[in-house]
């Protein structure tokens, strides 16, 4: 199980990413793009993922992912059930979502650092 504490000390490292509470929602932004965003009772993670990935990625786990809102498919976005992301998937998760949200050299500059 993971916490918004958990996103929030990954998301400070990376570069760009600024945190906003948005409608009691905590969200993380790389400018004006949302890449995480929590439910209001923090139990569900929405998170950048591409589309055409998607369909697949909830029917491997329908437990742990989920398709957005109606309102929300339009956008290359997942549902992830913060109880069933253990800290390597969110990691990775988040780190992907951020990289489809900043330009290609910063995320190469990231990478490149020891430790990536």
């Amino acid at each position: 199980m993971i916490t918004v504490e958990d996103v929030r000390q990954l998301a400070v490292t990376l570069p760009r990413s600024s945190e906003h509470l948005i409608r009691d929602r905590v969200k993380f932004r790389v400018g004006s793009i949302v890449y995480v965003a929590f439910s209001r009772d923090e139990t569900l993670m929405g998170f950048g993922f591409p589309k055409e990935e998607r369909d697949a990625l909830i029917a491997a786990e329908p437990d742990k992912f989920l398709l957005p809102r109606e309102s929300d498919l339009r956008f290359h976005w997942v549902v992830g059930r913060m109880a069933a992301l253990d800290p390597d998937e969110m990691r990775e998760l988040v780190v992907e979502a951020w990289r489809m949200a900043v330009p290609k050299k910063v995320y190469a500059a990231y990478m490149s650092r020891p430790g990536h």
